[in-house]
């Protein structure tokens, strides 16, 4: 029997990034965030424990456990939960699946690399930071550049979707959901066949 402090054996553990808080649901920055709810009513994993700097759950995800998390931290300090989540339960940096925005990719579309770089994107920036590494899976979901070569970065990720972009996430997070759940299963090359654009 494991003992009362002892972790449970966790296959993955897959992040969804964002910001906490109402005053940021649905912008951009947030892609993550709506990522990591596909993945929750796909494989009904609850995720409502505050713990590690971030809301957790777990569960099955096909045939393998995953911790599903949504850090707390903000954006920009992601790294700090990730970090514990991994220390704690002992989890490999190839077992770690980050879903993450990306203005570089148009609303809707979705890119999957095994590993790369932060792309300027903070929130994956201070995770490998934390982590000493960008030797781990990621889904990019695409949230649109920005309108014009001098509108503020920080403003434009904190910008609402159009009601039309809405419909667009709606699907991407879904299809991520979906590629995660192939990815935490080994078929990464199928996810990034199916899913890429």
């Amino acid at each position: 029997m494991l003992g009362f402090n002892q972790p449970q054996s966790i296959d993955w553990l897959v992040v969804g990034l964002g910001n906490p808080g109402k005053k940021y649901e649905g912008t951009r920055h947030n892609a993550g965030f709506l990522a990591a709810d596909a993945l929750a009513a796909k494989t009904g994993i609850t995720v409502d424990r505050l713990k590690f700097h971030a809301l957790i759950g777990d569960g099955l995800c096909g045939e393998k456990r995953i911790l599903l998390a949504k850090p707390q931290t903000f954006m920009n300090l992601s790294g700090q939960a990730v970090d514990e989540i991994m220390q704690f339960y002992k989890i490999p940096p190839e077992r770690l699946l980050v879903m993450c925005d990306d203005i570089s990719l148009e609303p809707g579309k979705l890119r999957i690399r095994r590993k790369g770089s932060h792309g300027g994107q903070n929130g994956m920036r201070n995770i490998i930071d934390m982590v000493e590494t960008s030797d781990f899976c990621r889904i990019k979901l695409g949230v649109g550049a920005k309108p014009h070569p001098d509108y503020n970065l920080a403003d434009w990720v904190l910008s609402h979707f159009t009601v039309n972009e809405c419909k667009e996430m709606e699907q991407s997070a879904k299809n991520a959901a979906d590629a995660a759940e192939l990815i935490v299963n080994g078929q990464i090359d199928k996810a990034m066949n199916l899913y890429n654009s």
